[in-house]
C-alpha cells in the first residue's frame, strides 16, 4: 500500500511517499480503508523529534486522527461490520501505526461509527480535539449545566470543540480570542461573551464577567505564559484545566487561591491498551452530540493531499490557519 513516511525526525521535508507492506489483522482489529485524517499539533512535534516518548519506531506512519471504511474484520470484533464508515484517533505514535497510508489497522475500540450528518473531512478533525475536550471538560472538569466556564482560544482545535461542548451541556461560556475575525467565529460556535485578550486585560474581563471574583472554571488551551493569566483569572477554589503544561510557573496563586489544576494528555489512555477503550465510549458521546446538530468541526477553507503533508505542516505552524487543516486520501 502507499504511505507516506518518515525514516528521522525533522523539518516538513522528512516525508517519502513509500509503497509499504500492510500488516497482518490481529484479533480485535479491523482494517480501515482510510478517507481522510488532519493535522494536530503532536503530529508535528511527533515528526520534529520533541515527543520521542511517544513517537513510533522508524520508517514511522504518522497522524492519529482517521475517519475511512472498515473493509475487513478480525476475529472477535462484533462492534462493527464491512462497510461501516468511522471515526477514531487510532495511531501514529509509539506501537501503533498512522493514518497517513491508504489503509490502517486499528483497535476496534478507539473508533465510533460516523456521524451521519457531517462528511468524512469534518469526521476525521474531531477526534483528538473532541476526546482532549471531553476529557477535560466532563470528566477532570465535572462541567455541569448553569455552571460559568472561561474557555483560553476559543476558535482553535481543541477550544472550538470546547465552546460547543459546553453550551450543550448548559454552561455559561467566556471564551479568549485574538482578533475580530475570531470574535466572530466564537460568536457563531455559541460563546455567550467574547473577549479580545489583546485589548482586555485579565483583572479588566475578570471585572466585568464576575465581579471581581473570578471564573470557578477555566479552560486553557493554549499554555505558555497564558497558564498564568489561568491562575490569575481563577476564582477561589476554583479550577484550572489545560492541555499544555510543558512549562516552568510559580504555583503560588494556587496555593493562595486554593485552586485545583488538571492537565489532559489524551495520548496516555490511547497507549495503554487498558484503557483506550474509553476513547471509542467518549467518541459515541460525541456522535450523539453531533447528530442532535449540536457540534460541528471549524474546517480551514485550505485542504490538502496526503502527499502535500509536508505543506500542511508549515501551513499549520505558519499559524494561519483558522479551523482544522485536513488532508484528503486520494489514492
Amino acid at each position: 500500500m502507499k504511505a507516506m513516511i518518515i525514516e528521522t525526525f525533522g523539518d516538513s521535508s522528512v516525508f517519502k511517499l513509500k509503497e509499504i507492506e500492510s500488516p497482518d489483522l490481529l484479533p480485535g482489529q479491523v482494517r480501515v480503508k482510510v478517507k481522510a485524517t488532519s493535522v494536530n499539533p503532536i503530529d508535528i512535534k511527533v515528526r520534529s523529534g520533541a515527543v520521542p516518548a511517544v513517537s513510533p519506531a522508524f520508517p514511522a506512519v504518522l497522524h492519529g486522527d482517521v475517519a475511512g471504511v472498515i473493509e475487513e474484520l478480525g476475529e472477535g470484533v462484533k462492534s462493527f461490520q464491512i462497510g461501516d464508515e468511522v471515526y477514531g484517533c487510532a495511531g501514529g505514535f509509539k506501537g501503533l501505526a498512522g493514518a497517513l497510508a491508504e489503509y490502517m489497522i486499528v483497535d476496534a475500540r478507539v473508533l465510533a461509527h460516523k456521524p451521519q450528518n457531517i462528511s468524512m473531512e469534518e469526521a476525521a478533525a474531531i477526534p483528538l480535539v473532541g476526546i482532549t475536550a471531553w476529557e477535560s471538560l466532563f470528566i477532570k472538569g465535572g462541567l455541569k449545566a448553569g455552571k460559568d466556564i472561561l474557555i483560553h482560544g476559543g476558535t482553535g482545535g481543541v477550544g472550538h470543540i470546547a465552546v460547543q461542548l459546553a453550551r450543550w451541556a448548559g454552561a455559561t461560556v467566556h471564551t479568549t480570542v485574538s482578533s475580530m475575525e475570531k470574535q466572530a467565529i466564537a460568536r457563531e460556535l455559541g460563546a455567550n461573551h467574547v473577549i479580545n485578550y489583546r485589548e482586555t486585560s485579565v483583572k479588566e474581563y475578570v471585572g466585568k464577567y464576575t465581579a471581581g471574583k473570578g471564573f470557578p472554571i477555566i479552560f486553557d488551551t493554549v499554555g505558555g505564559r497564558n497558564l498564568d493569566n489561568s491562575f490569575e483569572g481563577a476564582a477561589v477554589n476554583g479550577t484550572v484545566l489545560t492541555i499544555a503544561a510543558r512549562s516552568t510557573h510559580d504555583l503560588t496563586p494556587l496555593h493562595s487561591k486554593g485552586l485545583s489544576f488538571h492537565v489532559t494528555f489524551m495520548l496516555l489512555k490511547l497507549l495503554d491498551e487498558t484503557t483506550r477503550f474509553e476513547h471509542g465510549d467518549i467518541l459515541r458521546s460525541i456522535t450523539a452530540v453531533i447528530e442532535a446538530n449540536r457540534l460541528k468541526p471549524l474546517l480551514n477553507k485550505k485542504t490538502f493531499s496526503f502527499e502535500d503533508v509536508g505543506e500542511a505542516h508549515d501551513y499549520l505552524e505558519s499559524g494561519n490557519a483558522v479551523g482544522k487543516v485536513v488532508l484528503v486520501n486520494k489514492w
